[in-house]
């Protein structure tokens, strides 16, 4: 069955950017790490704890050992935009879900525009980029609640035309 590509309705947009920054220990790299985030995104970011002790890697139960910072709407788009440069507008079919959704690292946060200060080192970060449709939020509300038709999801094949078309980026297989 074509589908009608003029429909508002099933238009992609960007829901969501996660921006996370590992640093694998508590402390002063931690806040670093922090504040580089904010920098980044105007944003406070939220601390993440380890979910189990790993003795090898130094890590103990609910330790905080990352960071990570929620952007949406323009800014998003923004920072997606700076992030793909990185990576000269390059991107794996493997970096795809299933449900839609996307993800690519950069190695260096100085090559996102913030100025290098070697009191806080350099991060490197993990983009994920959630996309949607309009009436996602069905299924989500408290009143009236529906369900979300398989054919409205979001496909991998619809996000790798979005990134294509939105970024003009090449998506290698």
């Amino acid at each position: 069955m074509q589908r009608n590509p003029d429909n508002v309705m099933r238009r992609v947009i960007c829901d969501k950017l996660v921006i996370n920054i590992a640093v694998g220990e508590s402390g002063d790299r931690l806040t670093k790490a922090i504040r580089v985030l904010q920098q980044l995104s105007d944003q406070t970011p939220v601390e993440n704890f380890a979910r189990y002790t790993v003795r090898t890697f130094g890590i103990r139960r609910n330790e905080k050992i990352a960071c990570h910072v929620t952007v949406r709407g323009e800014k998003a788009t923004d920072l997606i935009e700076r992030g793909l440069k990185i990576t000269d507008y390059e991107i794996s079919a493997k970096h795809f879900s299933e449900s839609g959704n996307f993800g690519f690292g950069v190695n260096e946060h100085i090559d996102l525009g913030l100025k290098y200060d070697p009191a806080t080192g350099i991060y490197g970060m993990d983009f994920y980029v959630v996309l949607k449709r309009p009436g996602f939020n069905v299924p989500k509300k408290k009143a009236k609640r529906g369900r979300l038709a398989p054919s409205h999801r979001v496909t991998k094949e619809d996000a790798m035309e979005w990134v294509r078309q939105t970024f003009n980026a090449d998506i290698r297989r």
